[in-house]
């Protein structure tokens, strides 16, 4: 499960772009974690929001496809995020859950947390839609 969830990851060029990094796989949980960098900031030099909303989506997606059977991929339908507070720390986890796998749709929760996965950052609902590779 690990390597087809790796394989896909490390073809995404937005991954990439923020250098994160794949932390962990499980079925139905995925973590995925991002380091600071000025170039991920907004304007108060905290990490952007798209930054948190972009790992907790892969995350979240990931989560989904650990549920798939391997001739199924999945995409994003849609996501509802909410910030608690700003992410001024200098590393975000990203931990995505699967609330309910179907054949076609997945709806999951992801957590964007700062470093020490104490303080919650902002909390992600998302559904993905399971398509053929």
């Amino acid at each position: 499960m690990y390597d087809r969830i790796k394989e896909s990851f490390d073809e995404q060029g937005l991954m990439k772009t923020l250098n994160a990094k794949l932390v962990s796989v499980e079925k139905g949980e995925v973590k995925i974690s991002c380091e600071f960098s000025e170039a991920l900031t907004q304007q108060h030099g905290f990490f952007h929001a798209g930054v948190a909303t972009s790992i907790a989506d892969s995350a979240c997606g990931y989560a989904a496809l650990t549920m798939m059977p391997e001739d199924m991929e999945v995409l994003s339908v849609e996501f509802k995020i909410n910030f608690m507070k700003p992410a001024n720390t200098d590393k975000l986890i990203a931990i995505g859950k699967v609330l309910q796998s179907g054949r076609t749709l997945t709806i999951c929760e992801g957590y964007v947390y700062d470093i020490s996965e104490e303080k919650l950052i902002c909390k992600m609902t998302a559904t993905m839609i399971a398509v053929k590779k």
